[in-house]
């Protein structure tokens, strides 16, 4: 069974927390429920380094948390699993972000339709995969909450041309109705395997295994 890791990325409020619990939990967390999502996560505190302090109280250490959530998924008949980060309002720490864009295998990047700053910003993400990155990262744009199509401020078409100008893949979801959630990781997880296989082709067929030991010549008796 293949594992994968899924960073999700985007500024707060775009509902990062609300698509992974949704994905693993089958349940829907708004904004003011994210300490509920919190406690059914795997929680990690990260103490931030020095140069992320300062803007903060002087003698306080700010603290940056990174839940996980995971679930097992079938995707083409072969089980995975999939283990989702997310770095719910600590984008902040560019550092600390950079850390946990390292640790990913496949990137969600996520905006809210119903918020252009947060389209806007994309880019600054999307740059921190880069960097971190040696090689071209797997991601795929989302518009979230495209349940709120009278708040909307970011249309359809817009993002689909980001994405090509990207070059990557994308999708609306709506973390509360669940509409496209599932066919998001089902899709990430097909062009993860197809990266992997294309990378393995690339470094040609496996040696086959050297024997230890070389087999001794005969030797002929003459009776």
């Amino acid at each position: 069974m293949d594992s994968w890791r899924v960073a999700v990325l985007g500024d707060g409020g775009v509902g990062k927390t609300a698509l992974a619990v949704q994905f693993t939990l089958n349940c829907f967390v708004g904004e003011h429920n994210t300490c509920l999502a919190s406690r059914l996560a795997l929680r990690t505190i990260i103490i931030a380094p020095p140069s992320c302090r300062g803007w903060f109280f002087k003698d306080t250490v700010p603290i940056a948390v990174k839940d996980a959530y995971r679930k097992q998924l079938v995707v083409d008949k072969r089980m995975c699993f999939v283990e989702v980060i997310d770095t719910a309002g600590q984008e902040e720490y560019a550092t600390l972000r950079d850390q946990w864009v390292r640790e990913g295998q496949g990137f969600i990047l996520v905006y809210s339709i119903a918020s252009r700053a947060t389209f806007e910003r994309l880019d600054v993400f999307r740059q921190a995969m880069l960097k971190v990155k040696r090689q071209k990262p797997v991601f795929m744009l989302v518009g979230n909450k495209c349940d709120k199509q009278y708040e909307r401020e970011v249309s359809r078409d817009e993002g689909l041309a980001l994405a090509r100008s990207f070059g990557c893949d994308f999708l609306e979801t709506s973390a509360k109705t669940a509409v496209n959630v599932e066919r998001l990781f089902v899709d990430l997880v097909r062009l993860l395997r197809q990266t992997k296989q294309q990378e393995q082709g690339m470094q040609g067929p496996p040696r086959p295994p050297k024997d230890k030991e070389k087999r001794k010549g005969g030797k002929c008796i003459i009776m």
